[in-house]
């Protein structure tokens, strides 16, 4: 059986309790496999094959009240966060508020001034603006590799400033490999979300000298995106920079050179 996220986030613990560990986080508008119910939790996985535990009140099973949302075409939210109003205006209320990388659909109808209607999971629908929305991208087939590498460093870059959140993959806070596989999905590749190169995931590994923008760097539980002449981008907890921040393992960056974690360097990743 599966189901749909409908709030902001839906933290996936690694226990039935949110006093615990939370493994990673499954946004508004995406699908879930329900697993095992236990108490209020349910045990789900998700599309990219990741599996937590589920508070039961952010989901809603597949069914009549879904139908409208599963069969619409698709858009995701692009904002950091915004609001989806109930009219297409800023005085509008609130039915829900989502982060970039939500998934949202799409009625067609739009308002003069900017504002295209969306349908939520549950059936409602909302208005937000049409800026907003980008296309939900599922494959990156046929983009060419230049262009492909130049969209990740993008996708990763728009979350430049967001707080560090261990198990987070949200502009409400993010970690290392929740960064990482978020510009990959919102580029249309579905990678590994944590820190590691898994068989059964299209990253493979590759020698240092042969890194280049949009590839991943790997070490001990750690892992950036690569730009160029030795810079990345991450979420790092590290004392004084937390969040996602860029970094370098060439020293002559000054301000931004991590010469532990040039140090530590153990395997980089590309999909390439």
């Amino acid at each position: 059986m599966f189901a749909w996220v409908v709030t902001d986030i839906a933290p996936l613990m690694t226990e039935p309790t949110l006093r615990c560990e939370r493994a990673d986080e499954a946004l508004f508008g995406m699908r879930v496999e329900m697993l095992e119910e236990r108490g209020d939790f349910v045990r789900v996985r998700t599309h990219y094959r990741y599996e937590g535990w589920v508070e039961k009140h952010r989901l809603q099973p597949e069914g009549a009240a879904t139908a409208a949302f599963a069969g619409a075409e698709k858009r995701v939210m692009h904002k950091r966060l915004a609001d989806l109003q109930s009219e297409p205006r800023v005085q509008g209320y609130a039915l829900a508020t989502v982060p970039r990388g939500a998934v949202l659909g799409v009625t067609g109808r739009r308002a003069e001034n900017g504002w295209s209607e969306v349908l939520l999971p549950d059936g409602r629908a909302a208005w937000t603006r049409s800026n907003y929305l980008r296309p939900h991208v599922t494959s990156a087939a046929g983009v060419p590799e230049e262009e492909l590498r130049k969209n990740l460093v993008n996708a990763a870059w728009k979350y430049l400033g967001t707080p560090y959140r261990w198990g987070g993959k949200s502009t409400l806070g993010i970690d290392c490999s929740g960064l990482c596989s978020m510009a990959y999905m919102l580029c249309g590749v579905l990678i590994y979300r944590d820190a590691k190169i898994e068989p059964g995931f299209p990253v493979h590994s590759i020698p240092f000298e042969q890194v280049k923008e949009g590839d991943l760097l790997f070490f001990p539980g750690h892992v950036a995106m690569y730009i160029a002449e030795g810079r990345f981008i991450h979420s790092t907890s590290h004392q004084g920079d937390e969040g996602v921040v860029l970094a370098s393992l060439n020293p002559q960056h000054k301000g931004i050179y991590r010469p532990d974690l040039r140090e530590t360097l153990k395997d980089c990743g590309s999909i390439f």
